[in-house]
Order: C-alpha cells, then structure tokens, then sequence
C-alpha cells in the first residue's frame, strides 16, 4: 500500500505558485506517481489564496532538461467547495488521455481551481483567476520531489476547463513570465459568455450552468440574486448550486428542482442587468493578444457549447491573424469531446514539445 506521508514545504503568501504540501495518491495508472498539492495563487484581485490539484508523473528518469508539463484543465464539477476533484476517486479517469500523456513523459498538473477543494468562492469562468490557477500549479509541480519536471508547458482543457485554456494563454506571457507556454488547446471552451449561457438547446443543462454562474457570481462580486430572478428562482439557484456533477448524474431531488428552475427561467435575461453582463463581456475571450498556436476542437451535436458559438469565434481568431488548428467533430457531443479529441491533440502539444512548425487553418 501506498504511505500517505505529507511534505510540507514553507508558505510565501507573495509568492504564487509556491508548493504548500504534496500527499501521494493511490490509484495513478500503472507505474505512475501522483500526489495531491496545495500551493499559492492569486485570486481575481490579486489577493494571495491557496489552491488544490494534483501532479501526475510518469515513471522513467527525467530528461537532463527536465520533463515538459501538460497543465490539464477540467471542465465544469460545480461551485461548492465539496466540487473539487483532487480527492475523489473519479479523478484520474476523468483526465482524457491521462494515460497517453505519461506514456509521452509528460508531468500533468491538474488544478481545482480556486474554491473547489480549497474555501470558496469558486470564480466560475472568470478567465484571470482561474489562468492563475493553471499556471501556479505548473509552477508548483516543478517544486514535487522526484516530480523532474522543467518550466516548459501546454495547456489544455474542455469546456470550462478550456475557457481556462485559453484564458491561460491570454495571461501566461504577463503573470509567469518564467515559464515556457508552446501550445494551448482547448474542446469545447465557452468564449462568448452571453451567447453560450443564454444559448444552448438542453434546458435543465442550461438551467444549471445558469444555478452555478448566478450562485458564483453572486459570492465573488457581492451581486444579489434579486437582480436578475424572483425569490423562487434565486432559491432554487442557491440550493442547486451546492450539487456536484458526477460520473452517476443527480438526485431525482436535484434533477425536479432543475425542471422547476427551467420554468422559473423563461423569459428571463440575466444580460438585462449592467453588472452581470459587464461580467460576462470581461471574461469572454478576446481574439487578439495570443502568442502560442491554438487548438481547437468542438463537436456538431453539442447542445451545452453551441457549435456556432465556437465557430464564430474561431473566425475571429482567424481575422485576427492568429494561429489556430480547428478541429470540427459533426458527430461529437459534449460530454465526450475531451476523450475523443485526446489522440489529436496530444500529437499537435507533443509537435510543439517537438519544436515543429504549428500548421495553421486559417
């Protein structure tokens, strides 16, 4: 059995990225080494904050140059504290390509995020604190012992996690400078805040992100919910948005008060009220300011991220000169478009790893 010692490393609130502690994990695939970090970041404001993830390590002798990381970037487990992954026994399955990935070498970080596993609030696709997450855990798996990981670095995530992604990418070159960023993918990514949570063709799916961004929202700016909803909805967002997403679904409870909310929610426009769509302008993703090549891929038959959401945004990524490979799965949904991209998208981050010319669709 796998000892569960804990190494404690000196806390420098000032400095992001500084490892807190690591604790092994039982259950990384055969041969490799995991343990659950707790390290520095800084929150939308700047404020220093503690964060959780995990660090994944291939087995093998690091190369002399230390070994490239793959910042993995999960999509939307919920809001509440309990949502985090690091701890919960469905975490490396829910990492795609996990097992590819440690076979190419690569260290993976993967972060909760601010307020998932770690107190709360959970800044919910606010994109500056949530690329802080991402590249403060990069910096913290350099820090785990026997880690042999180097500062070079992709990131890559789906839905949420590739709002994140991208987001990193906007942000690298400014708030860790010490690091080398080649490569940023991303499946599925909201990058329109007001079309993809206004959008979208499943109800009670949108009816949730609507619980987990309004609940959020509320917390990490100080809005009320009266400003957007009557008191029943601003009830039912509260108590769904202490739910989880798991492997199994929810409760018959949660999946009535879904249905209920849906109700409650026709006919309302949370972009009627200037705070919250300023909100939603501030994190959607600008076309300009990228660096890296991108990757992109969504799927057809997605009914959560609407595919002309993403499409639309892919052409102004054109537009604006970027360098960008799509990927457009007809068939893809959005649950399993992380997994069925993974062989693609690993090869184009192991390309970059490589030094290889990025090919550009555009």
């Amino acid at each position: 059995a796998l000892a569960l010692t804990l190494i404690a490393v000196p806390t420098l609130a000032a400095t992001p990225g500084k490892l807190v502690s690591a604790t092994p994990l039982a259950g990384a695939p055969a041969g490799a080494k995991a343990w659950r970090i707790r390290y520095t970041s800084r929150d939308k404001d700047n404020r220093p904050i503690t964060v959780s993830g995990v660090v994944i390590v291939p087995r093998g002798p690091a190369p002399a140059t230390g070994r490239p990381i793959i910042a993995w970037a999960h999509g939307t487990s919920g809001v509440a504290e309990q949502c985090g992954l690091s701890d919960k026994p469905t975490l490396f399955p829910s990492i795609a390509g996990l097992e590819s990935m440690l076979a190419a070498g690569y260290v993976v970080a993967a972060t909760d995020y601010q307020g998932l596993g770690n107190p709360g609030p959970h800044p919910y696709l606010i994109g500056n604190a949530t690329a802080h997450a991402v590249l403060d855990s990069v910096r913290a798996a350099a820090q785990v012992n026997r880690s042999g990981a180097g500062n070079r670095f992709a990131v890559w995530g789906e839905s949420q996690g590739g709002h994140a992604a991208l987001w990193t990418g906007q942000l690298a070159g400014r708030y860790a400078p010490d690091l080398d960023l080649v490569a940023v993918a991303a499946a599925a990514p909201p990058t329109d805040l007001k079309a993809n949570l206004t959008g979208g063709t499943n109800g009670p799916v949108r009816a949730l992100l609507t619980a987990y961004t309004a609940d959020s929202w509320s917390k990490t700016f100080g809005l009320k919910l009266s400003t957007i909803v009557r008191p029943v909805a601003a009830d039912l967002i509260t108590r769904l948005a202490k739910n989880c997403v798991t492997l199994d679904g929810f409760k018959t409870g949660t999946k009535i008060g879904l249905v209920r909310l849906t109700g409650q929610l026709r006919g309302v426009d949370i972009t009627k009220s200037p705070r919250w769509a300023a909100i939603m302008r501030t994190n959607s993703l600008p076309a300009t300011g990228f660096t890296t090549p991108l990757f992109i891929a969504q799927g057809g038959k997605d009914m959560i991220v609407a595919p002309t959401v993403t499409h639309a945004y892919m052409d102004r990524l054109c537009r604006a000169q970027v360098q960008l490979t799509r990927l457009d799965m007809p068939a893809g949904d959005h649950v399993t478009i992380g997994k069925t991209t993974a062989p693609a998208t690993i090869a184009r981050i192991g390309d970059r790893f490589a030094g290889k010319p990025a090919p550009n669709d555009c």
